[in-house]
Formats: structure tokens, C-alpha cells, sequence
């Protein structure tokens, strides 16, 4: 497959949405829209048999959403995978991180997105402040043993996908 012709179809500081035209190997033609978006961190912060856990309403949803800690960074800012693994949590829940252990690098919908993302256990922790963003303001954080977190993704209280997919990871680390 390549890509005989791309154009922009939108763009904001967030997203970048292409539309590929592609030849496949028969010769045939299709077309692809694409969304690039920047690369994020999902933190899973783990303690005494459960993890902290982030509930923050999510206006493409409608409705608020229970996840671990995740995002990318602000305009301007830049680092590594971990610096952003570090930054994101403590910019969420306020806490620090001694341990941080990286359990692999996920595609976040391939068919449509370049986003991929980080997963990180994050262990030995201590609290601080946070210096959450705007639309983070109403965010609420909570200890859920493992057992309630096992309970809350059953119920479909935890819908959120690469929360899900960190959880398999960690599930497949031990």
C-alpha cells in the first residue's frame, strides 16, 4: 500500500485530521481519514493492594469517567515517555512516584489514530500537591482496592479503553 496524495482537513492545537488517498497492491485505490494526535502516558499508581484511580467528566462522553491517571503534554513542554509518566501523575493526583516501571507501548485505535501510548506502574508513592489544567478542575481521585477495581470494570463503571488494556498488562505481568 502507499499514499498517492494527503491533505489537511482540520487542525487544532490538539489534532491534525489528514485524508489519504492510498494504491493497494492490486492497483486499486481508497482513501483514509487520519487523526494524529501526540503520544500520551497512563499511569497505574499502586499501593497496598489497590490503586488510585481518577473519575473526571468527559465532554466527547457526556459523562464522567473513572481511569487511571493519563495525558500528554501541554503546549510548549516536552520529555521522555517517563518524565511524562511522572509529570502526569502528580499533575493529577499529586503524587510522586520513587518506583516506575514501564509494562509496554500500546496503539490507542489504529484504524483511525497515530496515538499510541505508555503504560507505567508506578509504586513506593508519596503525596504532594497537584497542578491540574482547567478542564481537569472538578477531577476527583479515590483508592479503590483491587477487588472494587476488579467490581467497577465487570459493572461497567470502568469503560475508559486504555485503562482496560493497562489493567490486561499489569494482569499479564505477574
Amino acid at each position: 500500500m502507499r499514499t498517492t496524495a494527503s491533505r489537511e482537513v482540520y487542525r487544532n492545537p490538539w489534532i491534525r485530521v489528514r485524508e489519504d488517498t492510498i494504491e493497494l497492491a492490486d492497483g486499486s485505490t481508497g482513501l483514509y481519514g487520519v487523526v494524529e494526535k501526540a503520544d500520551f502516558a497512563l499511569v497505574m499508581p499502586a499501593e497496598n493492594g489497590g490503586f488510585w484511580l481518577v473519575e473526571q467528566y468527559r465532554y466527547p462522553l457526556g459523562r464522567r469517567s473513572w481511569e487511571f491517571p493519563q495525558g500528554t503534554w501541554g503546549a510548549g513542554k516536552s520529555g521522555s515517555a517517563e518524565d511524562l509518566a511522572r509529570a502526569e501523575l502528580a499533575e493529577e493526583t499529586g503524587l510522586r512516584a520513587a518506583g516506575l516501571a514501564h509494562l509496554g507501548r500500546l496503539d490507542l485505535a489504529s484504524g483511525l489514530l497515530t496515538q499510541r501510548f505508555d503504560v507505567w506502574v508506578a509504586t513506593d508513592l508519596t503525596p504532594g500537591p497537584t497542578a491540574r489544567e482547567a478542564t481537569e478542575s472538578d477531577m476527583q481521585v479515590a483508592f479503590v482496592p483491587e477487588s472494587e477495581l476488579r467490581r467497577m470494570i465487570r459493572g461497567g463503571r470502568i469503560t475508559d479503553s486504555p485503562s482496560l488494556a493497562a489493567y490486561s498488562l499489569l494482569l499479564l505481568a505477574q
